[in-house]
């Protein structure tokens, strides 16, 4: 997928021990600026665009197709192991990853995100917004503004609404089938809380405060079975947290990434 125009879909910035980011469905690499900015003077940090953001958007494709993918971004890079940070279905993703390729995994961040499967109420929901996406060639701005209350938290609504301005604009310009495939990817997915266990690399749980997609339960609940887990809540953030609060984020990040390659 990433092998011919790789420069494309990738922002590759600093040297030193690797760090890579995947992100959400409807966002794309450049959510993760504000982390590459901090962390590039220590470390080589990588974000990368997920396939409903590159000209391969086509389905249908599952979680593990995108862990798949993830491992072609490393080898276009020729990076052997990497931290893998995931927000939401980026998350969804690395925890796929950790169990298919758990010798290319130094540490696992999910921001965001969960482990547990959707439930019937919440397929049936989000089966509603792909049928809005049925039969239209632009995601419909309705929607997209309906999605704002969902992706970004009340505090980043109401004091920085330029940021939500900016994505709600992006989401715009996608076709709408892509994000169609982007979200029937991972709506179905299984629960894969009993296989927790068997990722063995620390895991920083990362989760906005005001997060209304996916509650903090779900989160925190995933700890009672890594081996090796921990926890940091973001005030005044909602489902997108590490652009709503990046300073947070990134000093948990930093901290993070200086214990495991101390």
């Amino acid at each position: 997928m990433y092998r011919r125009r790789t420069e494309q879909y990738v922002r590759d910035v600093g040297s030193g021990p690797t760090v890579v980011f995947s992100h959400g469905t409807l966002m794309d690499r450049t959510m993760f600026d504000p982390q590459l900015d901090a962390l590039s003077d220590e470390y080589r940090a990588i974000a990368y665009d997920s396939r409903a953001r590159t000209d391969r958007w086509r389905g249908p494709y599952d979680l593990n197709d995108l862990a798949d993918d993830c491992v072609s971004v490393m080898d276009a890079l020729t990076v052997d192991r990497a931290v893998l940070v995931g927000m939401s279905m980026g998350g969804f993703m690395a925890l796929r990853f950790a169990l298919r390729h758990p010798e290319r995994l130094a540490g696992l961040v999910l921001i965001d995100s969960k482990a547990d499967a959707y439930t019937e109420a919440e397929r049936a929901e989000y089966g509603a917004m792909v049928d809005q996406l049925e039969g239209v060639e632009d995601v419909p701005r309705e929607l997209a503004e309906l999605v704002t209350t969902t992706l970004f938290g009340e505090t980043t609504r109401r004091e920085r609404p330029e940021q939500v301005e900016h994505w709600l604009n992006r989401w715009l310009t996608y076709p709408s089938a892509a994000v169609k495939y982007e979200i029937e990817s991972w709506l179905d997915a299984p629960d894969l809380t009993d296989r927790l266990a068997e990722i063995d690399v620390p895991v920083l749980v990362v989760h906005g405060e005001e997060d209304v997609a996916i509650d903090s339960t779900r989160a925190k609940s995933m700890l009672e079975h890594f081996p090796d887990g921990r926890f940091v809540g973001v005030p005044g953030a909602g489902h997108s947290s590490n652009t709503e609060q990046p300073d947070v984020v990134n000093e948990a990040l930093r901290a993070f990434l200086d214990e495991i390659y101390d």
